[in-house]
């Protein structure tokens, strides 16, 4: 029995139909392949002028640019004389071979294949009575142009960020890396939005293990539709049962390609402006992509903070509401004075006005992410000045309390990854309701039970918890929390298992 004591049933069979179009390739078929589709054009050309020799052009509006179809197929298709004087076969393998000027001429056979290139914007040349079409690249390419990247900001580094168009970042990838070894390999997922899913890596770098794993679990993803970040990042990600992110991912193509270059494998999906980059440990989603542009003595200071706040943004809740609730005497005397004087005539237990502010946080976090930006920032404002003072003016909270839940939240702000400091505020939680129950012994039995998870997760074979666990026997040198000066970095990171660890002389 399913939930609401509903009959649960087996799940349907999932078939996948090959071909997917079945009949021949005529200008009847199309027609009923795209019938109803107010962007089907179809148009009657005279080759070379020729009435008695005609050709059928096939494009769908929008997807295709008007002036190439124009100016490389209609227009010599139509002028030029000599096409018209040979005979259709003939003819044929002249438009074949370069007769029209366009880049890139693939002859198909099939009615899949030309449904897929009308879809992907080229326009298909028919003739009547054949049943084999040629498909000549006019897409359109509109795209967002390259602008700076939103969520990682750039002190130091380029300026540019990935877009929407596929193309258009492997492009971006090859400016910044021009390794004549980069390799990028494309498949299609999704059966109903067809999305070309690109895999990157440099060869004689990559562990090749990783390459094929990886390979492997993209081919393995067989859904409807791949149209977000979660349709690729749950199907390659080792474990689903973990708050953490177990795949680093950027918008920045400059970190993109210093992690191909490390040895990382990288994935990039077709209407997704980011990448993913594999496998994805603790220590990169804690690390900064300026923290190789500021001077190595900078960067470590900054990574030591990282990491502290990081630990107070996890525990400072959980500590105070253990400290008040079980252990005051590991207060001063004088904090302690001023904490219940401030508490004594707030209704509610230390536990439960922490927790309700922590909710509170993210409620009016996720408020300000979703409205306009101009609204958010005033439901931000309201919400922590407004809001918060008159809470505590009213005694329904304490102003010890806000401080440790706002410094708390402000630590959080410093990780670099979003998805790390989501799962950091996730575990906030549970640490504080244990703390609430069982004092200190609660927190620690929470952090050992964090420890414990995060022991147990790999990415791609990395220990997750790598700068400070052992890979392979073989404990990763260097750069565990301090960065070294980039002049002695000799060795790219042991976890990734690269076939090249030398990185420099």
């Amino acid at each position: 029995m399913g939930f609401f004591g509903r009959k649960k049933t087996a799940d349907p069979p999932h078939p996948r139909k090959e071909p997917r179009l079945e009949g021949p390739l005529t200008a009847e078929s199309l027609g009923r392949v795209f019938g109803g589709c107010v962007d089907y054009n179809r148009r009657s050309v005279a080759v070379g002028g020729n009435e008695s020799l005609r050709a059928d052009l096939f494009f769908l509006a929008g997807m295709v640019r008007m002036e190439r179809v124009s100016d490389y197929v209609l227009r010599p298709l139509a002028q030029n004389a000599s096409l018209g004087e040979l005979g259709e076969a003939v003819a044929w393998e002249k438009m074949r071979t370069g007769a029209l000027y366009n880049l890139s001429v693939e002859e198909i056979t099939t009615l899949d294949e030309a449904a897929g290139a009308l879809v992907d914007g080229n326009c298909l040349l028919l003739f009547p009575g054949r049943e084999r079409a040629l498909s000549f690249n006019t897409g359109t390419e509109e795209k967002r142009g390259i602008g700076d990247p939103e969520n990682e900001v750039s002190v130091k580094g380029s300026r540019d960020s990935f877009v929407e168009n596929l193309r258009t970042n492997t492009s971006l990838v090859r400016r910044h890396l021009k390794a004549p070894e980069l390799r990028i390999t494309e498949q299609v997922v999704g059966r109903q939005s067809l999305t070309p899913v690109d895999i990157l890596w440099v060869e004689g770098i990559a562990d090749p293990e990783t390459v094929a794993e990886l390979t492997r679990r993209v081919e393995d993803i067989d859904i409807d539709a791949l149209l977000a970040t979660g349709n690729v990042e749950e199907y390659i990600v080792d474990d689903l049962n973990t708050p953490f992110p177990l795949a680093l991912h950027t918008e920045r193509p400059d970190r993109f390609c210093y992690g191909l270059a490390e040895g990382r494998v990288g994935l990039l999906a077709e209407g997704l402006p980011l990448g993913y980059l594999v496998p994805g440990v603790i220590g990169d989603f804690v690390r900064a992509p300026q923290d190789r542009s500021e001077n190595w003595m900078i960067a470590s200071a900054l990574a030591v903070m990282r990491w502290l706040c990081l630990l107070t943004t996890l525990f400072l809740p959980a500590f105070y509401v253990a400290m008040v609730n079980f252990h005051p005497e590991m207060i001063p005397v004088r904090l302690a004075l001023s904490i219940m004087a401030a508490r004594r005539d707030v209704p509610f237990s230390t536990l439960f006005e922490t927790l309700l502010l922590l909710i509170a946080f993210e409620v009016l976090q996720e408020a300000g992410l979703r409205l306009p930006q101009s609204i958010g920032q005033t439901v931000s404002i309201l919400g922590g000045l407004v809001v918060g003072s008159a809470a505590v003016e009213a005694k329904l909270i304490s102003p010890a309390v806000l401080v440790v839940v706002a410094a708390a939240g402000i630590a959080g702000y410093t990780m670099p990854s979003q998805d790390l400091a989501a799962a950091l505020r996730l575990w906030r939680l549970l640490l504080t309701v244990l703390a609430g129950m069982a004092g200190l012994f609660g927190v620690l039995a929470g952090g050992a039970a964090l420890v414990g998870h995060l022991a147990g997760l790999e990415s791609f074979g990395a220990a997750y918890l790598t700068p400070f666990a052992a890979n392979a026997g073989e404990q990763t040198e260097g750069n565990t929390v301090l960065r070294q000066p980039l002049p002695d970095d000799k060795l790219r990171p042991a976890h990734l298992n690269t076939e090249n660890r030398r990185k420099q002389r």
